[in-house]
Formats: C-alpha cells, structure tokens, sequence
C-alpha cells in the first residue's frame, strides 16, 4: 500500500500541474456506472473534454459503450485483481492521458471493497448506491461511503417496486459520512 500511496501521490501532482481534473467513480457490478457516464458524455462531452478510463477484470463491453457514446475511452483489465491501482493510472500519464486541462473519469472495476483502498490519485471519489442493493450497504461497505466525496443514488425508479426507504438508506450513510451529499 505504501508504494501504491507513493505512486497515487506522483499522480496528483501530474493531475494538478497539467491542469487534468479526476473523478473516480466506484460502486458495485450493476450499478449504473456505465450508463451515468453515457449521459454525462451525451450531455456535456461536446461542452467538456473528458477522457475515460474504464476498468474490468475482462473485455471491454462498457469501453465501447462509451465510445458509441462519443467518448475518448480506454479499457484497462485488470486480469484477476478486483480493483485498479495507481501504477496503471501512472502508465497512462503523458499517452492516454494528455497534459491539458480536461476532465478525467475513472470507472473503477465494479466492487464496494477493493477499490475504495486505492488511492489512484484522484481529486474525488464518487460512490453510487443502487437502491436495488439495499439500504444497508454504506453499513456493511463503510469505507467506500466514509471517503466519498460525493454519493449518487441510483435507479430510483425502480423504488415504487422494491421493499426500500430513503430515509433508512440515508441513515445508513450517516453513519460513515455525517458532511458529504448524497442525491438520489
């Protein structure tokens, strides 16, 4: 964890000195990452210049969603590891990742634990809590909602289907993450 920390901090410094501004979207399987940020690229790519980097143990399903999109997107694998690191942020510097004002988003591999831990280097961590997972998860996952900077709450269209409570959900955050919003 150290060397990550190390290599997460040199990253920051990257990001701050040109001028590239980074998100790094974590939430479990499912959750509605990919789908988030095809809107967000429909919506604001042509106003922004974001650069995606999206992470799967395999293939690259969600990259090619979002270049039908219309985003600059890369797939990072990461084979059996549940979760991207710092390193494989640092080898993007300067290549896929250009020195120049932009917006990054990262989509994390899908996994409440692992990528919570990883500091990539990041300006913020954003959660997204699906309703169909449960009330609970900020509970039984604290880490992940302890540093999010931001928590999104996702397909709460489906509420009026499900046996689910926004005020249990946002207890549940409280008691991680007592300052950072939460919007369903």
């Amino acid at each position: 964890m150290a060397k990550n920390d190390r290599i997460a901090s040199e990253n920051r410094n990257w990001f701050t000195t040109n001028g590239v501004v980074v998100f790094n979207l974590i939430s479990s399987p499912g959750s509605g990452k990919t789908f988030l940020l095809e809107k967000t690229i429909r919506e604001l790519g042509p106003k922004l210049n974001i650069a995606i980097l999206t992470g799967d143990q395999e293939q690259d399903y969600d990259a090619q969603r979002l270049k039908s999109a219309g985003a600059r997107v890369k797939q990072l694998n990461t084979g059996s590891s549940c979760h991207l690191d710092a390193s494989m942020i640092e080898r993007e510097l300067g290549l896929f990742i250009k020195p120049e004002p932009h917006l990054l988003i990262i989509e994390n591999v899908g996994n409440l634990v692992c990528p919570a831990a990883f500091d990539l280097g990041e300006a913020m961590k954003i959660a997204l809590l699906s309703c169909t997972e449960g009330e609970d998860k900020p509970s039984k996952y604290p880490l992940l909602f302890s540093e999010a900077s931001l928590i999104l709450l996702t397909k709460m269209d489906l509420v009026p289907h499900l046996d689910w409570n926004l005020a249990l959900c946002e207890k549940h955050i409280r008691q991680v993450n007592r300052l950072r919003p939460s919007f369903p």
